[in-house]
């Protein structure tokens, strides 16, 4: 029996790959699209039996290739691009793409693990995973958001587990070939090593300088979370992926700037000596990020726990050190 990972050689699709080989399976099919070559590296050290484009892929699932012959499928691949403008790629990609996967897996009663977002939410500040407070603020958290939808309806009908993830600030180890896209802590990383200090927002929606909060969760404790709903089918439904802790960008960029200073040997800051020191820099509010942008996330994790979830998970200041470390031997 196989197991597939769609974004296979993506940031979070390795790390369930790299932690399904750490337990022994290496009976995987990576599934991607490589159009993007440096997302190989994602996968160099992992133990795979095979490599399909994402198109190939779907085509020979649906031919009935793979009839029988599937434990389970994670479908973490998709285009999270929040800055996006094409939505027809958007809802083909990440919307019609999901929906062929749900319907095939249904009927082979198989497994389906998939990737949501806390993008569903848009501007709410209650982050349940009810329909009232969903309210997407761009077409990749629409295209999110519209399969959630349908997932609920399947579900009551369903013979086969079906879970979905609603992942908020996701960061840590295989993100490079994100760019732009990476998350705050990558790019601190890449701003104090380059240029000796790191960039925040200037305080807005409320906020001071660099006080916007967002729930950061580490990738290790994503792709945990991952695996142990596979252990146990029985539970389904759609669940935030978050730690239930919302932490300051302040926060991250104390974390890695301090997690630099670390790896010099050097004593660690306080947020104001860093920037009395020019080590951390207030920059505008961009325009384009006016009316899109999500200031406060915090996961709601009471469904998540009442499901038998019960690991803690690593707040910045933990995670951060850990990633910056991985960073310097892998940048």
């Amino acid at each position: 029996m196989y197991t597939i990972v769609t974004g296979a050689a993506g940031f979070i699709g390795s790390n369930i790959v790299k932690a399904l080989n750490e337990r022994g399976v290496d009976r995987i099919i990576a599934v991607d699209n490589m159009s993007k070559a440096d997302k190989f590296r994602n996968l160099v050290d992992c133990d795979i039996v095979d490599y399909l484009d994402k198109n190939e892929f779907l085509d020979l699932l649906m031919s009935g290739q793979f009839d029988g012959d599937v434990e389970a499928i994670f479908h973490e691949g998709a285009c999270s691009d929040t800055m996006e403008t094409d939505g027809r790629y958007m809802m083909e990609n990440n919307y019609r793409y999901s929906l062929g996967l749900l319907d095939w897996c249904l009927v082979q009663e198989v497994q389906f693990l998939y990737a949501s977002s806390a993008a569903t939410y848009g501007a709410s500040t209650v982050f349940k995973e009810e329909r009232q407070y969903e309210g997407p603020l761009n077409v990749y958290g629409y295209s999110k958001f519209l399969f959630d939808q349908i997932v609920r309806k399947r579900l009551p009908d369903a013979s086969s587990q079906v879970v979905g993830f609603r992942y908020f600030n996701v960061y840590g180890p295989r993100e490079n070939h994100k760019g732009r896209m990476a998350s705050v802590a990558w790019h601190h990383f890449h701003q104090c090593r380059n240029d000796g200090k790191v960039k925040l927002f200037e305080g807005s929606h409320g906020y001071g300088p660099g006080g916007q909060q967002r729930d950061f969760v580490f990738v290790g404790d994503v792709a945990k979370v991952n695996l142990w709903f596979l252990d146990h089918p029985e539970q389904s439904g759609i669940f935030n992926l978050g730690t239930g802790r919302a932490q300051s960008f302040n926060d991250v960029a104390v974390a890695s700037v301090n997690g630099a200073r670390a790896l010099k040997g050097e004593t660690p800051l306080s947020l104001d000596a860093m920037v009395s020191q020019g080590l951390v820099e207030y920059v505008a509010f961009p325009e384009a990020l006016k009316g899109k942008y999500q200031a406060f996330t915090q996961a709601d994790l009471t469904k998540l726990r009442a499901a038998g979830y019960k690991d803690e998970f690593a707040t910045v200041e933990e995670g951060v050190r850990q990633y910056v470390e991985w960073l310097a031997k892998n940048a």
